[in-house]
């Protein structure tokens, strides 16, 4: 053999015999998969055991489940939820402009207004309402009991408590997109309203409706709390019926079953939005 030969030889890599490459075996991992089958185990003892404790009544549930009484009651709570999550964020977004305005005198009030609103809690606004007749009995020559039924309260309530969140949730939007993207859409000479629609609220959607998703379950779980001022919501039907029948817990079944279905389907619908919202970055992988 010639030293060319030698040399071509040994510049060319011989490929190893794959009998002789490491054998690669998984790391396993005998705790998770103990700890995830004792976890299924005790999930199915749970269940069964609800599924055939006889004290919850299934039978009852499902006769009241879908009854004229509670679907009115579930009727109100969704339109609850839909009016006060409407009105909260149109009357947030203005404060969250407020905020980020340059005039100091609309930032200490929007201000003032979220910390106000984030500080009583709930409760003691819609009872504060409800009894605002002890305070102001007329209105513009109108008997204020006459004028705010316990409906109009809830809304008026709920409203003004949702707007404080809203607007630190549309401010945050807001503050998350770039300022060079605003900038850059002033260089093409974009007007303020399609800069607005076209540059920053797209991209502020992205950080607004994941924290807006959450409120509007929240909403529509805190309509529960109505019930305290006698709206017959989905929580106060049922307590109408089982303080006629003392089911207690079979009816509570009912608004648990409807609650955990209506805040389900709005989870599915947030996603989503979320992933709609979230084309062209790396949460949509």
């Amino acid at each position: 053999m010639t030293s060319d030969t030698l040399a071509k030889s040994a510049a060319v890599p011989q490929s190893p015999d794959r009998t002789d490459l490491p054998r690669i075996v998984p790391h396993r991992h005998p705790g998770q998969w103990t700890a995830a089958a004792a976890v299924l185990v005790l999930l199915a003892l749970a269940l069964n055991s609800v599924l055939r404790n006889d004290a919850f009544q299934w039978g009852v549930v499902a006769d009241w489940f879908t009854s004229d009484s509670v679907l009115r009651g579930l009727w109100l709570t969704l339109w609850l939820t839909a009016v006060v999550m409407a009105l909260g964020f149109a009357l947030g977004t203005l404060l969250a402009a407020f905020r980020l305005s340059a005039n100091p005198v609309l930032r200490a009030v929007s201000w003032g207004y979220v910390w106000l609103f984030r500080s009583i809690p709930i409760l003691v606004q819609l009872l504060l309402w409800f009894n605002i007749g002890a305070l102001y009995p007329q209105v513009l020559g109108v008997r204020t009991v006459d004028l705010l039924g316990p409906v109009t309260v809830a809304v008026i309530g709920l409203t003004l408590h949702e707007a404080a969140y809203a607007a630190e949730v549309v401010r945050g939007g807001i503050l998350s997109v770039d300022r060079g993207q605003v900038e850059a859409a002033q260089a093409l000479g974009l007007g303020r309203w399609r800069r607005w629609r076209r540059i920053v609220l797209p991209q502020a959607m992205r950080t607004i409706v994941p924290p807006a998703g959450n409120m509007l379950i929240g909403t529509l779980k805190g309509t529960s709390i109505v019930s305290v001022i006698a709206v017959q919501d989905l929580l106060y039907s049922v307590q109408l019926v089982h303080h006629r029948t003392y089911q207690v817990v079979p009816m509570l079944m009912v608004a648990t079953l409807w609650y955990t279905a209506v805040t389900s389907l709005l989870g599915i619908g947030q996603y989503y939005v979320e992933k709609h919202y979230a084309r062209g970055t790396e949460r949509t992988r």
